[in-house]
């Protein structure tokens, strides 16, 4: 028999606000060392229950959902270009830099250290809240975002006064 205060998978809305509660704890400590036990306290739940009700409601699981704002973190470090790419792995909590840069690569479809050499100006121009969501890295099952572009520029012409934009229409 399901439970008539479920919303989704057997989640109900008491549980989505303790699960809540357990993503905004990754958002805001994704440096720290959090495992899925930890993170389960914090939702007062056990880890299992905590597991499958974390990827019934947000359709990844704790792990691949902290990756996702490590690798977010990396990337912005990674762009001002003054640190290693070892340094960014460890400043954003990952402890194996082969890890970080499996999941890393597979996540922005190029390594580290090519996302760092690469460079960054054409976002340079664009509002923060926007290239937050623009440089975000795609989660399994997202549809591919274009790439940030430069603005094509349409050459300058030359001012026609009216008169002779007349007289050119009529000849």
């Amino acid at each position: 028999m399901s439970d008539p205060r479920a919303i989704l998978d057997g989640v109900t809305l008491e549980d989505l606000a303790r699960l809540r509660r357990a993503r905004d704890t990754i958002d805001r400590d994704y440096a720290r060392p959090l495992d899925v036990p930890a993170l389960a306290a914090v939702a007062l739940m056990s880890p299992g229950h905590f597991s499958r009700s974390f990827r019934a409601a947000f359709g990844e699981t704790p792990y691949s959902y902290l990756m996702t704002r490590r690798v977010e973190r990396a990337k912005a470090l990674l762009r001002r270009g003054d640190l290693s790419v070892t340094e960014v792995c460890f400043a954003v909590g990952c402890t194996s830099l082969g890890s970080f840069s499996s999941r890393f690569t597979e996540l922005v479809g190029e390594s580290p250290s090519a996302y760092r050499a690469r460079a960054h100006e054409a976002g340079a121009a664009i509002p923060a809240c926007v290239a937050k969501i623009l440089t975000r890295p795609l989660r399994h099952g997202e549809p591919v975002r274009e790439p940030i572009r430069e603005p094509v520029r349409e050459p300058v012409r030359e001012p026609v006064r009216i008169g002779e934009a007349r007289s050119a229409a009529a000849s």
